[in-house]
């Protein structure tokens, strides 16, 4: 089954765009933007689809995903003042990539399971960055990728390579060396130190994320909902007898915490 696309339903969108960077009738915030102040926009709103995809509601979801069309067609207008290229070249880019990522697809290559595909996509991107001259096995990993993210992209790339841990209990002792030489790091107490062995564990955890396949962002997200729903329980039950967690003792939200986490949260 094809993709349903309604007729020129990008024009009206481009339009809006040109007149909201129109140098003489246009937004003055708009007229202002450049590149880098609109990039973080488009990471925000990258974030709210994926939000919106958690929250598994397709009213949201085709909002946020109109919210970061929005960010490209920015993005490919200013591109396109400056006389570098403009949506259509994205589009038309994009497209071409895909179709050359999928001979499967596309041309004669033969079918592949999941597996095999992304074995070919990863050659096929090996062979892109040689075109671009990037030699080395980590060039092309966004630097501004979220560093756990990025983290585990860049060992994944190594580890293609056979520069990686055999299993994950293997990184598990890695990770007790990184915890023991962090621990003799706190009583100097130097924070360039600190911040260096912090970052080895981190970077520990994101290789051990990698090797039990999870994405570690995911992890560290869920993780984060998770204290959010057992701290505002703390908060719910204080509140009740007219309390705030301010005046409570830390052994008291232990044990509220530790009811939260009995009763699920």
């Amino acid at each position: 089954m094809g993709m349903t696309v309604k007729p020129d339903s990008i024009t009206p969108l481009l339009t809006v765009m040109a007149a909201l960077r129109h140098p003489d009738t246009g937004c003055p915030w708009d007229k202002e933007q450049d590149f880098s102040t609109i990039a973080p926009y488009t990471i925000e709103e990258a974030y709210e689809v994926q939000a919106a995809i958690a929250a598994n509601d397709p009213a949201q979801l085709k909002d946020e995903l109109g919210d970061l069309l929005f960010q490209v067609v920015y993005h490919a207008r200013m591109a396109e003042e400056r006389g570098w290229f403009d949506f259509g070249d994205v589009a038309g880019a994009i497209t071409d990539k895909m179709i050359r990522r999928h001979p499967h697809v596309f041309g004669d290559a033969g079918a592949r399971d999941s597996a095999a595909q992304t074995a070919a996509w990863e050659a096929q991107k090996a062979a892109e960055r040689a075109a671009k001259a990037e030699a080395g096995v980590l060039d092309g990993v966004a630097t501004a990728l979220p560093a756990l993210l990025r983290a585990q992209k860049l060992t994944a790339r190594a580890a293609r390579v056979g520069f990686d841990w055999p299993h994950a209990e293997a990184v598990l002792d890695k990770l007790a060396e990184e915890t023991t030489e962090l621990r003799a790091e706190l009583a100097v107490a130097d924070p360039a130190r600190l911040q260096d062995e912090l970052g080895d564990m981190l970077f520990v955890l994101a290789n051990l994320a990698r090797k039990l396949g999870l994405n570690g962002e995911a992890c560290l997200s869920a993780a984060n909902d998770k204290f959010i729903r057992r701290f505002g329980a703390i908060e719910a039950a204080l509140a009740e007898a007219g309390r705030t967690p301010a005046g409570a003792s830390l052994d008291e939200m232990e044990a509220l915490w530790t009811q939260a986490k009995r009763a699920g949260l």
